[in-house]
């Protein structure tokens, strides 16, 4: 008999912070693979990365904006950090899994990523968490399964905002899917 899945929270705050728990562990394991073994955790990071940022910025950032007094500051730092962490996971996709400039980057990237997360749920998450009611976080919750459905899932500097993912993304997402379909890395 087949164990049961793993149920995923419902409340935005919580399903965002299991995500932060599960990118850790791909970076760990990214980093602690050696050569080519490096790729399927990488692809997996990388696939984690792209939805998690997406659904921040449809779902989570807009409502910060207007719910939280220092709303748009702390939305307007954590959108300049996902841009640049678009920009470096681009280019750790065109390094060789199996060289030196690659672990020595993504190491460095994990630490930009690890002290994002802690600035999310210490400036946006724990604010929102207060803030908004369980029913308001429930909602949200779904919201971001649904966005996430449907997300791209390759980095796309640029795209960091809700209206930017809006008009850009189902089609960034459409290529991305496709393109993951025809390499097979999904």
């Amino acid at each position: 008999m087949a164990a049961p899945a793993a149920k995923t929270p419902t409340d935005v705050v919580e399903f965002l912070v299991s995500q932060h728990e599960q990118i850790k562990e791909l970076f760990s394991e990214t980093l602690n693979a050696a050569g080519k073994d490096r790729k399927e955790p990488f692809v997996k990071l990388r696939r984690l990365l792209a939805v998690h940022e997406t659904t921040e910025e449809e779902i989570v950032h807009p409502r910060a904006k207007r719910k939280l007094s220092n709303g748009r500051e702390v939305v307007a730092a954590r959108l300049e950090e996902e841009h640049d962490a678009k920009k470096v996971l681009a280019k750790l996709e065109k390094l060789d899994v199996a060289s030196q400039e690659f672990a020595t980057q993504l190491a460095e990237f994990r630490d930009a990523v690890v002290k994002h997360a802690e600035q999310e749920e210490k400036q946006e998450f724990a604010k929102l968490q207060k803030e908004l009611s369980s029913e308001e976080r429930e909602k949200m919750g779904r919201a971001a399964k649904l966005a996430q459905a449907i997300a791209p899932t390759r980095p796309h500097a640029g795209v960091e905002s809700q209206v930017a993912n809006l008009v850009a993304g189902p089609f960034a997402a459409m290529l991305d899917r496709a393109r993951d379909a025809i390499t097979g890395k999904r």
